[in-house]
């Protein structure tokens, strides 16, 4: 029986992280990994599978749309679904090598196939054929990450009614579309194919698209998908989606309680996804799970098994991979004896559109709800000479600061390189700059980063300078 300091469960941004951070700081490291390849949804069919497919759907955009501007002709543009998805898995294998390359290099011990709990310091490892392998742990770390979501009526079939996975694997540009779901992943893939020619409807419950966000972020969202011809229906409530054999049909409720049906090619359902906890053998241990499926952690994320952690998706908060990564080295330091600090209030979000959205801190309407008195500096994109020069002039920054101490609450951000410029907002709030402060710090001329620093003017003397 091999015996390890710790033992992640989970390969993804969370527990390959969490294992490096742990066999840097001198521990017995394992991780065990379902699938015979690392990096788990992230990596295989998420964030970077679905950034390749964005990128490629956007130079073929750009191809018949923006290039006869720039002085450059092109002829007879064609879409090729099978090469982009080609050259998708491609960067797929790369990411996911370069993973296990890391965990060789660290001398990280890999164990492919289920990891269940016999008890809380024995795991047994049950691979694909069925051979089974038990290791000797002293502490472990849960980091099995999630699977899409589905509410009854919209039950997937992975042919027809597709989740995420299928929709990064589709052998075929459809015609049209339907997308259950305004949110981050739904409005990802949806842009994917509206780039691509397919005619892609939106049907969202709420009354805005990436309800979660800054409400000024989905209303200029809304206007960026409109001209890619994306339609949206907010305030639907999906009663049913049914595989007609050729097809789908949609059926749902307007605000008005009026039934509606659409009909498409393929229905994504992209209404969030859920902590996936199947095969661990919580239940041998009596690791607490709440009636989200989340399991249960303190502030340090242990379990109320001690010994027993848990990161990432699997627990409470925003389901991103860098909130993950975060946590997997908190965890590895706090078992090393140090202590490490997460400041969950300024871990950043992101919608990879073009362009793109990106968000830290406080939303107006947060700070509304909670009375704090706040003053905004906006700035548009299209003001930038920078933005002219390249053709990217949709978009804003928005900074919400604290209306007495001047201190930076919040930044949103639509615009390009948002995911980017985003990191100046997380980096003065965490240092608690005030929106004078990011003013006064000189930014390089022609950038997109001085839309950040004008709002900021905007927001401490309502002095931005070039509008």
């Amino acid at each position: 029986m091999s015996k390890y300091d710790v033992t992640i469960i989970g390969s993804g941004p969370g527990g390959y992280v969490a294992a490096i951070r742990c066999a840097q700081l001198g521990m017995k490291t394992a991780i065990i990994e379902k699938y015979d390849t690392l990096g788990g949804t992230c990596l295989n069919v998420g964030c970077i599978p679905s950034k390749a497919l964005l990128d490629s759907s956007e130079h073929y955009h750009n191809a018949t749309h923006t290039f006869e501007e720039h002085g450059i002709k092109v002829e007879n543009v064609a879409a090729d679904i099978t090469q982009m998805i080609a050259r998708k898995d491609k960067v797929v294998e790369q990411t996911c090598s370069g993973v296990k390359f890391l965990m060789d290099k660290n001398n990280i011990d890999v164990h492919h196939g289920v990891g269940s709990f016999v008890d809380k310091n024995t795991i047994k490892v049950t691979d694909k054929d069925g051979k089974e392998t038990t290791l000797e742990t002293k502490n472990t770390i849960i980091a099995t990450g999630s699977k899409p979501n589905y509410f009854p009526g919209m039950e997937p079939d992975k042919k027809r009614i597709i989740t995420s996975t299928e929709a990064l694997a589709l052998k075929e540009i459809p015609k049209n579309l339907i997308v259950i779901g305004g949110g981050v992943i739904g409005l990802e893939l949806g842009s994917v194919y509206a780039r691509l020619g397919t005619e892609v409807q939106v049907v969202e419950f709420a009354k805005s698209i990436i309800p979660t966000m800054d409400g000024t972020m989905g209303k200029e969202l809304t206007k960026v998908l409109k001209k890619l011809k994306m339609k949206f229906n907010m305030e639907h409530r999906v009663q049913s989606v049914e595989n007609t054999g050729e097809g789908v049909k949609v059926t749902a409720l307007n605000k008005k309680g009026e039934e509606v049906v659409l009909e498409a090619d393929y229905c994504l359902v992209s209404v969030g996804r859920k902590p996936y906890t199947d095969g661990l053998g919580l239940e041998n241990v009596g690791v607490a799970v709440n009636d989200r499926g989340q399991i249960e952690t303190d502030s340090h994320l242990k379990t109320n098994v001690d010994g027993i952690y848990a990161i990432g998706d699997v627990v409470k908060g925003a389901m991103l991979a860098h909130k993950a990564e975060e946590e997997g080295v908190f965890v590895a330091e706090h078992l090393a004896g140090q202590i490490p600090h997460i400041n969950y209030d300024l871990i950043p979000g992101v919608v990879y559109t073009w362009p793109e959205v990106a968000a830290v801190g406080k939303t107006e309407e947060e700070l509304k709800e909670a009375g704090v008195a706040y003053k905004v500096g906006s700035f548009p994109i299209k003001a930038l000479g920078r933005a002219r020069a390249s053709m990217d002039i949709q978009g804003l920054v928005k900074i919400l600061a604290d209306k007495e101490t001047d201190e930076i609450l919040g930044m949103h951000i639509i615009g390009a390189r948002a995911a980017d410029l985003i990191m100046e907002g997380v980096t003065a709030m965490e240092y608690r700059a005030s929106a004078e402060d990011i003013a006064r710090i000189s930014h390089p001329h022609p950038t997109y980063s001085e839309a950040v620093k004008e709002a900021a003017m905007a927001a401490t003397e309502d002095r931005a300078m070039h509008i």
